[in-house]
């Protein structure tokens, strides 16, 4: 009995031999790009709309195409649907941990103010000690330990730091981790952390999650990062916290808006480096999401549990 998988991102070079491959390699699965298909399809890869869910008939298995999609790819009629989601995560976290290494070490030996006076062809060296955050005697704490966290805490380890973790489901300790608390203790970590690390999705449970109050409770002159999702951070109270220095300084990636409104006062900031979510940016994108698909959909006709699977009302 054929399976029909209907692939509804648009073909592009990287991935315009997808059906053909995966048809190749699974004996069983017929591979479709044409929409009048949903009816009949068994699985989807790509985001389905509720007017196209309504279509499905016997859809049993749904394909995101990101490791975090946006939150309204989960509405109310997908949710209580039967069908199983799966995810994309893990496929990109060399890349972003890489970016959050460079992020931590730019903050920390004061590279930003550094390229702004480099524009301006500024000759102005700061050997005040305390200008230098020592990663080999510092604390870091990692709000999101799964994948992409666990690997930017095991780099940061390599540096001497004491790296601890808060997860809601992740309970042992990553290599590097000295620990990984549970979520109703992060009030309790912040203080201690010198480098605050965000990875979180964007959840119901984590929207706003560093707003006001929650940056009243990091140390004072600590360093925070945030890769994970930009509505995680309010980015007004964050610009407070900067500017009654609070905080040594921020690295964002992510953004509660984006792009970010170019009179926005974090760009102007010099103890804020901005990047413009790009921590996932590498190689071989096509390819590793191309690795997932093909062995969610081996599982899929051998009837074996697929991975990256969500829960639906999480969204993660």
């Amino acid at each position: 009995m054929n399976v029909t998988l209907v692939l509804l991102q648009p073909a592009t070079p990287e991935t315009a031999d997808w059906p053909g491959r995966l048809e190749a390699a699974l004996p069983g699965l017929r591979v479709v790009r044409e929409v009048e298909a949903l009816p009949e399809a068994d699985a989807v890869y790509g985001v389905l709309p509720a007017e196209l869910l309504a279509t499905c008939r016997q859809l049993r298995w749904l394909q995101a195409p990101q490791a975090g999609p946006a939150p309204e790819f989960y509405y109310p009629e997908l949710v209580t649907h039967q069908v199983v989601v799966t995810n994309m995560r893990d496929t990109y976290t060399d890349h972003v941990a890489a970016h959050t290494l460079a992020l931590v070490l730019g903050m920390a030996r004061g590279l930003p103010r550094y390229v702004r006076a480099q524009q301006s062809a500024t000759w102005a060296p700061d050997w005040d000690p305390g200008s230098v955050l020592v990663l080999g005697e510092s604390r870091v704490l990692v709000v999101g330990a799964g994948a992409v966290g666990a690997e930017i805490g095991r780099l940061l380890s390599e540096f001497g730091a004491r790296v601890e973790g808060v997860d809601p489901r992740v309970t042992e300790p990553p290599p590097g981790f000295a620990r990984v608390r549970p979520v109703d203790e992060l009030d309790d970590a912040l203080p201690d952390a010198d480098v605050v690390v965000l990875t979180v999705p964007h959840t119901p449970a984590t929207e706003g999650l560093i707003d006001a109050a929650r940056l009243r409770q990091f140390k004072p002159g600590a360093l925070f990062v945030n890769v994970g999702r930009g509505p995680t951070v309010r980015l007004d109270d964050l610009d407070q916290a900067l500017q009654d220095g609070r905080l040594r300084g921020a690295a964002l990636d992510v953004f509660e808006t984006e792009p970010l409104p170019a009179d926005h006062p974090l760009w102007a900031r010099p103890e804020v480096l901005i990047t413009p979510h790009v921590a996932g940016a590498g190689p071989h994108a096509e390819e590793r999401r191309f690795a997932v698909l093909l062995e969610n959909a081996r599982r899929f006709l051998a009837g074996e549990p697929l991975i990256n699977q969500v829960d639906k009302a999480q969204r993660y």
